[in-house]
């Protein structure tokens, strides 16, 4: 029986998915950002092998005929069917840690994230930072991650869908913070009375000609998490309205709108947010205080 070294057959399936359109252009973006690390992403969970393993390391251990082909059928599945890895697997990582998912929820991919782990937003919390919203919280995983960096705050997540909700219960249970995440059905901040000292949020914000062009993957996530209205900012405008009401004197607001600062600019040319740095650039990421926001 012949066998197919690890490394080489990930480099097959990236070339089949270069083949299929699947770049990262058009189709990646929702964990990975290349072929190569979608199909070691896909090939390593189809033989159960940990993610993080070491390919100059382990890239000559030898699979056999029947393994390989099984990574293949998963492979050829995600050419054919379009869906994101993370459906085909029901996991996504973030800050090195996992988080379930499926159709329910958007795959988690949120800067903040890193500002958190960086530590970036610490210049902005103190040892009064005690109550931390994370509005549109999908699959919980701002919120578990907010928790699991700031240990002595409680964390309130929202989100409108019921739906998102229940994914995100597993991810608390998952990480085990049930007794410091509070899972909240609301309609924006309506069930959200705070106040809150560190408001997150990463809401639907992609502009409607935008939301025409996603690729197949994209449409797969639920519109409602990522659909703004014709300029991005409709859930925005409500939030930025209403925000400050929800904080305490010294809070902050950490927004992220993706690719729309400019429609963000258009929308309030009263604001002087400050812009934070993340691993896609200054534009993706931004800060408000309460007193900015107050002139909203």
């Amino acid at each position: 029986m012949s066998l197919i070294p690890l490394r080489t057959l990930i480099e097959q399936m990236a070339a089949r998915l270069d083949a299929a359109g699947i770049t990262p252009d058009e189709g990646l973006g929702q964990g990975t950002l290349s072929t190569f690390d979608e199909a070691a992403w896909l090939t390593l969970w189809k033989l159960g092998l940990p993610l993080d393993t070491d390919l100059d390391a382990a890239g000559d251990q030898s699979l056999t005929q029947a393994q390989a082909q099984t990574v293949q059928a998963l492979v050829q599945l995600r050419i054919d069917s379009r869906k994101p890895a993370a459906y085909l697997t029901g996991e996504a990582w973030l800050c090195g840690l996992p988080f379930t998912v499926d159709e329910r929820v958007i795959i988690p991919r949120s800067f903040i994230a890193e500002l958190m782990d960086d530590a970036t937003l610490d210049h902005w919390l103190s040892e009064d930072t005690h109550r931390v919203l994370d509005l549109c919280t999908g699959n919980g995983s701002l919120a578990v991650i907010a928790a699991l960096t700031y240990p002595e705050v409680q964390v309130d997540a929202a989100d409108i869908s019921a739906a998102a909700l229940a994914v995100a219960r597993l991810n608390v249970e998952r990480h085990g913070l049930g007794d410091r995440i509070r899972l909240i059905e609301s309609d924006g901040l309506a069930a959200c009375p705070g106040p809150y000292d560190l408001i997150l949020c990463n809401p639907p914000y992609v502009n409607a000609r935008s939301m025409d062009a996603l690729p197949p993957e994209f449409r797969a996530e639920p519109a409602l998490a990522l659909a703004g209205g014709t300029d991005g900012m409709d859930f925005i405008r409500g939030l930025l309205r209403d925000v400050a009401s929800r904080m305490s004197e010294h809070a902050v607001l950490v927004l992220e709108i993706g690719n729309e600062r400019e429609h963000f600019e258009h929308a309030f040319p009263q604001l002087q947010a400050l812009w934070l740095e993340t691993s896609a650039g200054h534009d993706q990421v931004l800060l408000l205080t309460r007193e900015q926001l107050l002139s909203v």
